[in-house]
């Protein structure tokens, strides 16, 4: 069964930084596409970054130039750097394959707070 954990969330002011990592487990992680993706309150959940199996990436506009994707495949363990936060990137931010086909079981994620 694959299981999914988010971390790295908290309370930031807006212009800080944040690391998120998801650890992958029961899966050959290596040879998927992942995602990340993210939940404000009241909204639906969007698509933010991906990076394929060779490690070439996309954003979502609101968030480029600010957020950086990265994995490592050895650690079975994708991350999102994010810079320049703002009050509209709080969320839960959850990871999972792309979204083609089913995904996997979502963890908890870990929710992301910009306020001063």
């Amino acid at each position: 069964q694959v299981q999914l954990v988010e971390s790295g969330g908290g309370l930031v002011q807006p212009g800080g930084s944040l690391r998120l990592s998801c650890a992958a487990s029961g899966v050959n992680f290596s040879i998927y596409a992942m995602a990340w993706y993210r939940q404000a309150p009241g909204k639906q959940r969007e698509l933010v970054s991906t990076i394929t199996e060779g490690g070439s990436t996309d954003y979502v506009d609101s968030v480029k130039g600010r957020f950086t994707i990265s994995r490592d495949n050895a650690k079975n363990t994708m991350y999102l750097q994010m810079n320049s936060l703002k009050p509209e990137d709080t969320a839960v931010y959850s990871c999972n394959k792309v979204p083609v086909g089913s995904l996997w079981p979502w963890g908890q994620g870990t929710q992301v707070t910009v306020s001063s």
